[in-house]
């Protein structure tokens, strides 16, 4: 008898992103994921349930790796300002080759009400770390919208960029609008 076959849940998650960004979301399905990583239906309902729960996973991968890397750079407890410099320093590190899978990821939670929901509350998260009573959180809020507008300008192909003009316009919006020198955001 035969070893008991392993699905990798991270390689299913990878295939989902790779299905959204090429195929579109409708065609993100259990069964076609299914199909793609070459196992059965009811193993990637095994690991996922549902196509909803498959899109949480999505999220949640995309939230917990984002998270990690935040850590990584300013430590588990960052002040409002640092959180949003590290923000703008993360996506200015950001290459080719994951902005496409940003964009496939974007391209899932766009696709229902719930997923724009926690997309919304995951922004909303970040905007309210400036206090708009400051100039400094004003401008944060600018450093933060600028630099999601370039992002996905870049990772959905509207606005072709060298990796040089990429890193002068993230460096540009760090610099101008979110200075080392300019206080604390809290409130």
């Amino acid at each position: 008898m035969g070893r008991p076959r392993v699905i990798d849940r991270e390689r299913l998650l990878d295939m989902a992103e790779d299905i959204a960004r090429h195929e579109g979301v409708a065609r993100l399905t259990l069964g076609a994921l299914a199909l793609a990583a070459g196992v059965s239906k009811g193993g990637v309902q095994a690991i996922f349930g549902t196509k909803d729960q498959l899109m949480d996973a999505l999220f949640a991968r995309w939230v917990g790796e984002y998270d990690s890397e935040l850590t990584a750079k300013v430590g588990p407890t960052p002040s409002p300002l640092q959180a949003l410099g590290a923000h703008i320093d993360l996506t200015r590190d950001i290459d080719e080759a994951e902005a496409h899978r940003a964009a496939g990821l974007l391209t899932v939670l766009l696709s229902t009400a719930d997923q724009r929901q926690k997309s919304n509350d995951w922004y909303r998260s970040r905007l309210d770390l400036a206090d708009l009573s400051t100039p400094q959180g004003r401008r944060a809020r600018i450093a933060f919208l600028a630099t999601e507008g370039a992002f996905f300008l870049r990772c959905f192909g509207l606005l072709k960029m060298a990796e040089p003009e990429w890193h002068d316009i993230l460096d540009d919006i760090r610099r101008e609008l979110l200075p080392e020198d300019s206080g604390k955001l809290t409130k």
